[in-house]
């Protein structure tokens, strides 16, 4: 396959938090996986390459997934009428016991695989289970898949069903293992993933710490999503001033350790603060949050504070995998955060959605999510021709018009400058 070649049509990207930048009708070359540039006109040095001439389409970034529930799948856009902690104890406990069965768990995570592969997601964050066998059938399907993603296999070992329940002892040994074995792939790549402090025990994260500087991987978690989440860590964790500081005693709040954290819809000034110092990343889920009634979190807040955001659809909490419908969801929640709760946080405009979904989120994998030289060719190809209109659009406009009413199918997607369709 070709690693060097160039896309020709709109091409739209963020390089700033809030700036669009719009290349109408240009060429788009990835060298050797990354991206060489955008240019008017082929430079004489790439007249040769092959050039695949995508007309009036546009080309994006490919979008990240910064926190979702692969075995969660299965039960999209139900229990819906609960908060978090039941809607854990009745639908995602039960539907993740399943996956102790090899073939149950096949099944499941094929479903995921192919749905991920043909949305807008290039790249994700991963929750799995409990369940060392079922992890690894997950990253060996999204290898094969060629995408480039982290996944988790979950650590539980108390307040935990018995369905789904490990001992410390078995929950650090099989994690010690799946890491051994993770060595073999080459574009999925392993992250520590406590369930969230409630289901972890003090010698389950503080074996988790050391496994993490032992093996230097990236850990993710859940951290400040529903009130009465956070009531019950103060009460678990009592020499704690606030949650994050549970992670943190144990060197896994980015401490040397990048680190992604779900939600923070309650994070207080010291979290944050902390938060901003450590370098951790918030995946921010509004579908979720609105569907769990965790509440509104704080998106501009964390943006004036200069801290680390992506996307995520957080599947089955949200009901949605699509990264462009969590964009819509993000930008209508800080609407009703400044007109509801503070209206000197005004509410997120398009360009800051994009930048969030694609060079935000990237990030956290490197240099991914952008279209400047040296960034990984992450990008898909959106075709709006499905999208009649009488209006005559601009570029910017088209791309409104994709993020809120197209299905978040792409004509064409990249990972790291390979064609998976």
């Amino acid at each position: 396959m070709e690693r060097t070649f160039a896309l020709k049509g709109n091409v739209i990207y963020t390089p700033v938090c809030g700036q669009l930048e719009l290349r109408p009708g240009s060429y788009l070359v990835c060298e050797e996986g990354v991206v060489a540039g955008i240019f008017d006109a082929l430079p004489e040095r790439y007249q040769d390459i092959p050039v695949e001439d995508f007309g009036e389409k546009l080309i994006l970034p490919g979008l990240i997934d910064l926190h979702v529930h692969a075995s969660q799948y299965a039960y999209r856009g139900l229990g819906m009428d609960m908060e978090l902690l039941d809607w854990l104890e009745h639908n995602a406990f039960p539907e993740e016991s399943h996956f102790a069965d090899p073939d149950y768990a096949r099944r499941a995570y094929e479903i995921f695989t192919e749905q991920l592969k043909y949305s807008a997601t290039t790249r994700a964050c991963i929750f799995a289970t409990i369940h060392r066998p079922a992890t690894l059938m997950l990253m060996e399907q999204l290898e094969q898949a060629g995408l480039p993603c982290f996944v988790g296999k979950v650590n539980m070992d108390r307040n935990s069903p018995d369905t789904l329940c490990e001992t410390t002892e078995e929950s650090l040994s099989e994690t010690r293992r799946w890491l051994e074995e993770s060595s073999d792939f080459h574009m999925v790549r392993p992250i520590l993933t406590p369930r969230f402090t409630p289901s972890c025990t003090d010698e389950l994260m503080d074996g988790l710490g050391v496994l993490q500087r032992e093996f230097g991987v990236a850990m993710q978690s859940h951290l400040s999503e529903n009130r009465s989440e956070i009531q019950w860590v103060s009460e678990l964790c009592p020499d704690t001033h606030f949650y994050g500081e549970s992670y943190s005693r144990f060197g896994l709040f980015g401490e040397g350790c990048p680190t992604v954290m779900a939600h923070c819809v309650w994070s207080g000034e010291e979290e944050r603060r902390l938060m901003k110092n450590n370098g951790v990343f918030i995946a921010h889920c509004p579908q979720s949050n609105m569907n769990v009634s965790s509440g509104i979190a704080p998106v501009r807040t964390f943006l004036r504070e200069g801290q680390r955001v992506g996307m995520g659809s957080d599947v089955a909490g949200g009901a949605h995998l699509s990264i462009f419908r969590a964009m819509t969801d993000a930008i209508q929640c800080s609407k009703l955060r400044w007109r509801l709760v503070d209206q000197g946080d005004p509410a997120l405009t398009m360009a800051e959605a994009l930048y969030l979904a694609t060079k935000g989120g990237g990030a956290f994998f490197g240099k991914v999510g952008s279209f400047e030289p040296g960034y990984e060719f992450d990008t898909i190809v959106m075709d709006d021709a499905g999208l009649p209109t009488t209006r005559v659009c601009t570029l910017a406009e088209r791309l409104e018009r994709v993020v809120y009413l197209s299905d978040g199918r792409p004509f064409a997607k990249y990972a790291a400058g390979k064609r998976l369709f």
